[in-house]
């Protein structure tokens, strides 16, 4: 019996370690947003980590009808991560996984306005990553 409950009593202090609070980084709109250059061969590149609940940047501003280089990863670690941008109006319909090894993902935002990057993955009978906190801007400007 001791050794059952020293077994869920260490499988809920990880459970509590892993669950951490929005409330340790600034939401994406309390970041300050990175501004994408364009480069010389006219593409705007701009890298992305995802990380326990968040994106970082979290609010980028890139320029329409630009192309745009985004290299994406996740921090090291068993927690799964993608990388979603649904903005049809924008021309953009990006849903990518993510691993500890850097993705590029090109797109070219065609509308201004701003857009949600989020995590769509979600464990059963618990709050989606999105809802914990994780989600970004993508500022599109003229």
């Amino acid at each position: 019996m001791r050794c059952l409950v020293s077994i869920l009593t260490a499988t809920g202090l990880l459970l509590v370690a892993g669950c951490q609070t929005t409330e340790e980084r600034p939401r994406a709109e309390e970041q300050k947003p990175a501004q994408v250059k364009v480069d010389q061969d006219g593409v705007q590149r701009v890298r992305v980590v995802a990380g326990s609940y968040f994106f970082k940047p979290g609010h980028i501003v890139v320029k329409a009808n630009v192309p745009v280089e985004l290299t994406a990863s996740r921090e090291s670690g068993v927690t799964p991560h993608d990388l979603v941008i649904h903005a049809v109006e924008a021309g953009l319909a990006i849903k990518e996984e993510l691993g500890t090894e850097p993705k590029k993902i090109t797109f070219t935002a065609t509308k201004p306005g701003k857009y949600a990057i989020y995590c769509s993955k979600k464990l059963p009978l618990m709050a989606g990553h999105r809802e914990k906190g994780m989600e970004g801007v993508l500022e599109v400007v003229p």
